[in-house]
């Protein structure tokens, strides 16, 4: 029997088909990629499969007794715990457990029933099959793999970044050791070595796992069969990411070659019946409509929904865009050594190397946005800059997409702010949407339409990737790299860097040890 097993699954929001039918199953040991373009469903797949969505139709059925472990980034957390504090609670009935035992021995120094004795002894054996005795050895290793130590074991997460909580939510979901991992884009908020750590965990993990990302250079290792959802069709292939999508376009082929061998039967067919249909062979000509009303029309692939961008520029005479001298970042004390380094006229940079807690705070220094500890970050007077931050935050969440460039840019007409949308990728029904219901990728893609309305020299993109698709990507790199002016771009994928930077900096290897 199949750890999961999905049946008929049909789902849609409003107006918009998510998936019709579809059927696959998730077997032991298998770590299935989720991919497909933003707003398809992906994470609603998620939601469905940890029943904190109802579909329209369909059953999900998980194995008996099978543990599940879901990255949910909005799962509610007490005021006043630490990261240590909630890191522990995934070992929360050893805990309980050991509490019991020493309440058993305490009664029994004071009875001496041999009972209570028996009774701890065999709690014992249980924590130490359970390796509770490990568990802080355990803690460190996730807290190092994953880059919390700069965050500190005791800040408390209500006062964390975003990024900062879905990585300690990531860690304790790792140290509660599931039988089956459901993670919903795991690397947003990690940089290179981390998620290199999380690949090895992945590789050595027996359970299964399903994960959804638009990192491929992520997946490629560590899945061995992917689904894809597009077109309101689930389909598994067997296979790493790249053989999936050789799978993928083989099929793509093979349905348009289909498609174009029925529509030369149909053209025929039609053309018979025109010339007969009123003629001595009308009843062959009959005979030839019943077969075009039986045959299973194949329809041709569809087309993904391109995104195009293309950022304003504003004229610049200044040789040294931007000066960072000494400078010295973080709030109560440093994140980083003190960093130095320059951006000439026109260069595009890509920032890595530095963690997680570190590279948003940089930016957010450079900028003026955070006060820095020490050092300068000084830009050339006649820089006009243009900033994404990777935070999908929101004025009002239920505002729609036309609201909030509408409001933003009261000039403009609707039919002005639907073309840019539409442009970016969004499509007219998800233009009216609630921000707060629509996937990250959707939202991002908003980010980046509000950026298109402003004409500058200098872009500043602090993880512009997390959460887009691979067209989408490509289309945004192309963007960047077209844009005559400079750009500063943050990104934990490599393959994002290719071919777009003039010159990479390792903020770690220019820091003063």
């Amino acid at each position: 029997m199949a750890l999961l097993d999905v049946t008929d699954l049909s789902m849609s929001f409003a107006d918009k088909k998510l998936y019709s039918n579809a059927s696959f199953q998730l077997n032991k040991g298998e770590h299935m990629g989720v991919v497909g373009q933003n707003g398809v469903g992906k994470s609603t797949l998620i939601k469905i499969l940890t029943g904190k969505e109802l579909p329209e139709s369909g059953s999900i059925k998980w194995q008996k007794g099978t543990k599940v472990g879901y990255l949910d980034q909005y799962v509610d957390i007490p005021d006043g715990m630490t990261l240590i504090d909630f890191l522990h609670t995934a070992f929360a009935d050893l805990y309980e457990k050991n509490e019991r035992m020493t309440q058993l021995y305490n009664e029994y120094a004071e009875t001496m029933d041999d009972d209570l004795m028996e009774k701890a002894g065999r709690i014992s054996e249980q924590l130490e099959a359970d390796d509770f005795y490990d568990i802080e050895t355990k803690v460190e290793q996730v807290i190092t793999g994953l880059g919390l130590d700069d965050i500190g074991r005791d800040h408390e997460i209500a006062n964390m970044s975003g990024g900062q909580r879905s990585k300690i939510i990531l860690a304790k979901l790792i140290l509660e050791n599931p039988d089956v991992l459901l993670l919903d884009e795991p690397t947003n908020y990690l940089d290179t070595s981390h998620i290199e750590w999380l690949k090895d965990y992945l590789n050595s993990f027996s359970g299964a796992a399903i994960i959804i990302s638009h990192d491929y250079d992520f997946l490629e290792p560590v899945t061995n069969c992917i689904v894809n959802v597009a077109f309101g069709k689930i389909t598994k292939y067997r296979g790493d990411f790249k053989s999936a999508m050789r799978q993928k376009d083989e099929k793509i082929k093979t349905q348009q070659r289909e498609y174009e061998k029925q529509q030369v039967e149909i053209g025929k067919a039609k053309k018979f019946i025109q010339k007969f249909k009123a003629g001595s062979r009308s009843t062959l000509a009959k005979s030839r409509e019943k077969m075009l009303d039986r045959m299973d029309v194949v329809e041709p692939p569809k087309s993904n929904i391109k995104a195009e961008f293309n950022f304003p520029y504003e004229e610049t005479g200044s040789q040294n865009a931007l000066v960072v001298n000494e400078l010295s970042v973080g709030y109560d004390k440093p994140l980083l050594s003190p960093v130095t380094f320059s951006v000439d006229t026109d260069q595009k940079v890509g920032l890595q190397g530095f963690n997680g807690v570190g590279k948003s705070t940089l930016i957010k220094s450079i900028l003026g946005i955070i006060k820095p500890l020490g050092g300068t970050a000084t830009f050339s007077p006649s820089v006009k800059i243009n900033y994404f931050s990777q935070d999908l935050v929101w004025d009002n969440p239920d505002a729609t997409p036309m609201q909030i460039i509408q409001d933003k840019y009261p000039k403009l007409t609707q039919k002005e702010i639907r073309s840019k949308l539409a442009r970016a990728g969004l499509d007219a029904s998800n233009a009216f949407k609630k921000i707060s219901t629509l996937s990250g990728g959707e939202q991002v893609k908003i980010k980046l339409a509000l950026m298109e309305f402003v004409p500058s020299n200098f872009l500043i993109l602090d993880e512009p990737s997390n959460h887009l698709d691979d067209e989408t990507k490509e289309s945004l790199k192309k963007a960047i790299k077209k844009f005559p002016g400079n750009a500063i771009v943050v990104s934990h994928e490599a393959s994002f860097y290719e071919g777009l930077a003039d010159k990479k900096i390792d903020v770690e290897k220019l820091s003063l040890k």
